[in-house]
């Protein structure tokens, strides 16, 4: 397995060679090295383990996957190496971690100096991560028969296990279908709305993963003058936090299973009303001037331009941090003080299960707080079977158990988290943001962390202790802790 996650990533690095011998940015050979060292690092893993029993359990599947993500990541690095975009070992497996578990944030503080395939690359890391590693193996290599759903139920531990298909092969290559042909149909619309072809290509890569690595230092806010594009990023952003095996629905015309799902509702409705909200605090208390230069470009009134642009900058935020894109239109955290606390809140939200998303996700929040509520009526009827319903369906107690335990241990992650950071000496508001955006895999957090500053300035035992808190959010902790517990390495 680590052999073919191997030769996928040397392949996928091939293709940002090719890229960067398009546009003859000087860093061709270096790229194509780096895919050849690894896809032959990859093709050696298979030699020597040729004739291995391909059976792969449980175990092995939580196991594989941890290990794939590092290994990737590892092995992501060499072309930042080999080129010298970011010569440090550190700040490279910091920058590609972040790429492939689509967190989005960045040590590089000049991104548009960078060569042309190496941006590509990092859109590519971010592209990769963003449905799996896992998932686009056993998509195109039904090599591990039965025990392809022990990897894809590692790779995608949530509470959803739908599918859309009996075989796992043919369910995976449908979500990459689907995957796939957003990413296309968003980079065309972007490039009509007026991005170069290549700045289209990488913001789609980078939104459909829920990633938010840009082209540009500014982000998203380098096009506050086109909000055609703004609005269009908006809306694959939010697509791309609701559920695939939803999306697949939708594209076969089941309209009624999308509106009909109570994560899906609970979610568009989040987004719009919050959005409202950020939108109005904006508009009436927020500096304007600070948010809406851009109005000054527009053909209707000024006030009509400053309402539509408190509009449009309160719902790409909102729905940038929810769905833990990461892109920026704006500083919110210069906003004011309430919505610098919402949007703390708002990284614990996550969008759908099922989505490229991180953070907990909101079928998560739904269960719990129906749990709670109901804990009312149990008091009242202690004698009384009183079942959870999500979805007009009774939720067994083993997943509200599950649930509940899954919250209280982010919870605890986090605070640990954030007291890691605090001891290598990072204040309040920087530790308690770069703990919340690296286990949420947000990108942009609060203090030193910001949407105007980046990750650069953490000391190295910090990046590392960030890019940890990144692989536990994205394999959401289970995957990841498993493997520090005693029983797990017992035999029986």
């Amino acid at each position: 397995m680590m052999g073919f996650l191997l030769i996928f990533n040397g392949l996928f690095m091939l293709v940002s060679s090719g890229v960067s011998f398009y546009y003859k940015d000087g860093v061709t050979r270096e790229i194509f090295f780096a895919g050849v060292v690894t896809a032959l690092i990859g093709l050696l893993f298979r030699f020597v383990s040729k004739g291995f029993s391909k059976q792969v359990k449980k175990r092995e599947g939580y196991l594989i996957v941890t290990l794939g993500w590092i290994l990737m990541s590892l092995s992501g690095s060499l072309p930042y190496l080999f080129s010298g975009a970011i010569p440090y070992f550190t700040d490279a497996f910091f920058e590609t971690i972040s790429g492939y578990t689509t967190t989005g944030a960045s040590i590089l503080n000049d991104i548009e100096s960078l060569p042309r395939g190496i941006l590509f690359w990092r859109s590519t890391t971010h592209w990769i991560g963003g449905m799996g590693i896992i998932v686009l193996t056993i998509a195109i290599l039904p090599l591990l028969g039965i025990g392809g759903m022990e990897l894809f139920a590692a790779e995608a531990p949530g509470p959803s296990a739908d599918k859309l298909h009996p075989r796992i092969t043919d369910t995976a290559k449908r979500l990459w279908y689907i995957y796939l042909g957003l990413t296309v149909a968003e980079a065309l619309l972007l490039k009509i709305a007026g991005m170069s072809i290549f700045d289209a290509v990488n913001h789609a890569m980078s939104t459909l993963s829920t990633g938010g690595f840009s082209t540009k230092n500014a982000s998203i806010a380098h096009w506050n003058g086109n909000p055609l594009i703004q609005y269009i990023i908006i809306f694959f952003m939010f697509v791309a936090g609701i559920n695939f095996v939803l999306s697949y629905f939708a594209f076969k015309g089941q309209i009624n299973k999308v509106l009909n799902d109570e994560e899906f509702k609970t979610y568009f409705f989040n987004v719009l009303g919050i959005a409202f909200i950020v939108a109005l605090v904006i508009y009436y208390r927020a500096d304007i001037s600070k948010v809406a230069t851009e109005t000054q470009l527009f053909a209707y009134p000024m006030v009509l331009g400053e309402f539509e642009s408190a509009i449009r900058h309160g719902l790409f935020q909102v729905t940038a941090v929810i769905t833990t894109t990461g892109f920026v239109t704006a500083d919110f955290t210069m906003w004011t003080p309430s919505l610098t606390v919402l949007f703390f809140v708002l990284m614990f939200f996550g969008a759908s299960a099922g989505s490229t998303s991180g953070g907990v996700k909101i079928v998560r929040h739904i269960i719990m707080l129906k749990n709670g509520f109901l804990e009312f009526k149990r008091t009242l009827h202690p004698n009384a079977i009183i079942p959870v319903r999500y979805n007009y369906k009774s939720i067994s107690q083993n997943i509200v158990f599950n649930i509940i335990a899954f919250f209280v241990l982010y919870l605890v992650v986090f605070a640990l988290g954030a007291l890691g950071f605090g001891f290598l000496g990072l204040d309040y508001m920087t530790a308690l943001g770069g703990s919340a955006s690296s286990l949420g895999n947000v990108g942009p957090a609060f203090g030193q962390l910001s949407p105007v500053n980046n990750f650069s300035g953490l000391p190295d035992l910090g990046k590392w202790w960030s890019a940890f808190l990144m692989l536990l959010g994205r394999l959401e902790l289970f995957t990841v802790l498993i493997l520090f517990t005693p029983y797990f390495w017992k035999n029986n």
